[in-house]
């Protein structure tokens, strides 16, 4: 068996008992909740109509930014829980409609059938109305059972174990067996649950049928003990855990996953149990560690002097840092343990022969022809004051701006879809796509030392304060370049990358 598809079936217990307690959990929420929503909006014409326009509204927006808001509105806790609330919000929709559909589809002459022998409209509901609509409403369920299962992916982005994990750092570090992997098991998950549901339907369809009684009771014993299976295998996911001594962060891409490696590695060798997450967005790990629910992570000193402190001037690379820390500390409670000795900066970056096609060697030799560029960055480039500060510096704005998964903008600069990108100066992958980095000589972009940033609570622990102090100033351009090209351009593997760091470190 291939090397790399063995790593990730190893994986995969992990992940799949993570992303099927998520799936489960929120599901029973979500039927908990909708069924009764449902029916309200149905009994009530004056509510229905604002009930299910407030929960479509829900449905419409993005769920990458349902995670943020409720990461936000949990004061930065990030797991779980947060995914869990998100995933119960989009499956409100299927189910609270199908529920409506249902009751609503009842025939009025069953109805008046039912009061004319005297029940009451309590009666009505739960005798008659209810077990009718029943197969509309388990419908809906089935529904919400494959958005659940395909949304729950996303979960990876708050912290939450699921199928995620194989399929973005899959896409970051170019590891199509990991996100293949990631991608079946998904759809798998999502086909037998459903596959079980339509099962369940059938039994409650069939119950006062004449059928086979062998095959009725066939169907019901297979389904009891797959639903036995499922429920244990999603518990034990959730018993009590040792809990790990330190937790280390990181964003979404190669980088911060051969940093967050290293830590954890170095952390391990001190005897301290660790647990990583990763893949979280910029704000979201930067809150958890505010919050102590993320204890280290590598940050860069532009982010949080653009993002956080709304700087947009640059006073230079000393004195930015300085002003960081300080920030760090006295505003957010933090601590700034130390830069490790590399910067991570944003730059222009164009193919050599198409900026010699146009003369160009600097930003601002650019200004006379951006308008005629199309240009690619990152997730978040243009939406940060960065991208502000380069426009007003230069006085530049391109004809598009396209926004790329990181791991995709070098093949899409590369493969001539645009004129240029917003490219990382440590990324291996600027060598190999043999690009040309544009100078900035108006210093439009911000200096970005990678700096390493602890929780309040985990800087109280000595040892753990000096293994991480042991790594400050110890990784240069160089070396961290040649980590991410271990990963980006040679597809070894995170641990290769980490175990060269180490070797070069010591």
């Amino acid at each position: 068996m291939n090397q790399n598809l063995k790593e990730q079936l190893l994986l995969l217990p992990e992940y799949f008992q993570g992303h099927l307690t998520l799936t489960l959990i929120a599901l029973l929420l979500g039927i908990l909740l909708s069924i009764p929503l449902g029916v309200w909006a149905a009994q009530s014409p004056r509510i229905k109509r604002p009930l299910l326009a407030i929960i479509s509204v829900i449905q419409t927006f993005p769920s990458v930014a349902i995670l943020a808001l409720v990461v936000a509105l949990l004061g930065g806790k990030i797991g779980v829980l947060p995914a869990v609330i998100a995933l119960v919000l989009y499956s409100i929709l299927p189910i609270a409609r199908n529920t409506v559909t249902g009751l609503d589809s009842v025939p009025s002459e069953v109805l008046e059938a039912a009061m004319g022998i005297g029940m009451n409209p309590q009666q009505v509901l739960v005798k008659i109305k209810l077990p009718l609509a029943m197969p509309i409403i388990i419908a809906g369920i089935r529904t919400a059972t494959v958005w659940t299962v395909g949304l729950a992916t996303l979960s990876t982005l708050v912290g939450a174990t699921s199928f995620g994990n194989y399929i973005f750092t899959g896409l970051q570090t170019r590891n199509l067996v990991s996100v293949t992997v990631g991608s079946i098991a998904a759809a798998a998950m999502a086909v037998i649950l459903d596959a079980l549901i339509a099962g369940i339907q059938w039994l409650v369809e069939n119950r006062n049928k004449s059928i086979n009684s062998s095959k009725y009771n066939r169907v019901r014993n297979i389904l009891v003990g797959a639903v036995l299976l499922i429920v244990v295998g999603s518990l034990s996911s959730i018993l009590p855990r040792s809990e790990p001594d330190f937790v280390v962060g990181g964003k979404g891409f190669t980088e911060q996953y051969i940093i967050a490696g290293l830590l954890a590695a170095k952390l391990e060798e001190s005897g301290f149990n660790v647990e990583q997450r990763l893949g979280l967005g910029t704000e979201i790990v930067y809150s958890a560690t505010a919050n102590n629910t993320v204890d280290i992570y590598l940050e860069y000193t532009g982010t949080v002097w653009a993002n956080r402190m709304k700087n947009s001037h640059n006073p230079g690379r000393d004195s930015v840092m300085r002003g960081v820390f300080n920030h760090v500390e006295r505003v957010d409670g933090m601590v700034s343990v130390g830069a490790l000795g590399f910067q991570n900066l944003y730059a222009l970056a164009m193919r050599k022969d198409r900026a010699q096609e146009l003369g160009i060697d600097s930003i601002e030799d650019m200004i006379p022809v951006a308008h005629n560029l199309i240009a690619a960055g990152d997730l978040e480039f243009f939406g940060r004051p960065e991208w502000i500060a380069l426009r007003e510096t230069y006085g530049i704005d391109f004809s598009e701006k396209l926004t790329f998964d990181a791991a995709l903008m070098y093949n899409a600069v590369d493969d001539r879809q645009v004129d240029l990108i917003v490219a990382y100066t440590s990324d291996g992958r600027v060598a190999a796509f043999d690009l040309k980095i544009l100078e900035d000589p108006r210093s439009a972009f911000l200096p970005y030392d990678g700096i390493l940033v602890a929780s309040s609570s985990a800087s109280k622990n000595p040892v753990f304060m000096g293994v991480i102090e042991s790594l400050v100033g110890q990784i240069s351009d160089e070396e961290m370049r040649e980590a991410n090209r271990i990963v980006d351009v040679n597809g070894g593997s995170i641990l290769d990358a980490v175990s060269y760091l180490q070797s070069a470190i010591d």
